[in-house]
């Protein structure tokens, strides 16, 4: 059986994640999305809550599991017995930094290969950093966000926005 994992943060999961889920999904027995802990990344939502929402949008997926890890994929794709780790490439910038980190990847786990995938046209500017600073000034998402979360998010900026408010 050929299993993938498919990490990242999904603080939120974008459609540009879920578009690349999609196509793994196609291309493997098995895709474990898997939310990794970043300690340079102040998150939005909970690692559970990233959880809840990714077990959401990929319900329809029936090859596609969500698990959450705090240490190096390296080792959490040799525990999962996982052949490949799958990474999205939006623009040019995006695979220097994905292909330092196959090369450390491959280093840590010899068995362990590296698949980008190429966001479609219509994600190669997407990130959850732009959703969230869009979403911060009420922008409209819906192209931008699986529907699944939509109101989960909007509400999450709401509660931002308000205790900016609130602050001296």
């Amino acid at each position: 059986m050929k299993i993938a994992v498919y990490p990242g943060s999904f603080d939120p999961v974008t459609n540009g994640h879920l578009n690349i889920i999609e196509r793994a999904s196609r291309l493997f027995d098995q895709v474990i999305v898997c939310v990794m802990v970043n300690c340079e990344k102040k998150p939005l939502f909970s690692l559970e809550e990233r959880k809840n929402q990714l077990r959401r949008v990929t319900r329809h997926l029936a090859n596609v599991t969500v698990d959450a890890y705090d240490g190096l994929l390296a080792e959490y794709a040799r525990e999962r017995g996982c052949c490949t780790i799958v990474k999205g490439l939006r623009a040019g910038s995006d695979f220097e930094k994905e292909f330092q980190m196959a090369m450390v990847n491959r280093k840590l786990n010899p068995d362990l290969d590296s698949l980008f995938l190429t966001a479609e046209h219509q994600y190669m500017y997407l990130s959850s950093s732009a959703v969230k600073e869009m979403g911060y000034y009420g922008a409209d998402l819906s192209d931008f966000l699986p529907s699944q979360i939509m109101d989960e998010f909007e509400e999450r900026m709401k509660k931002i926005a308000n205790m900016k408010e609130a602050q001296p």
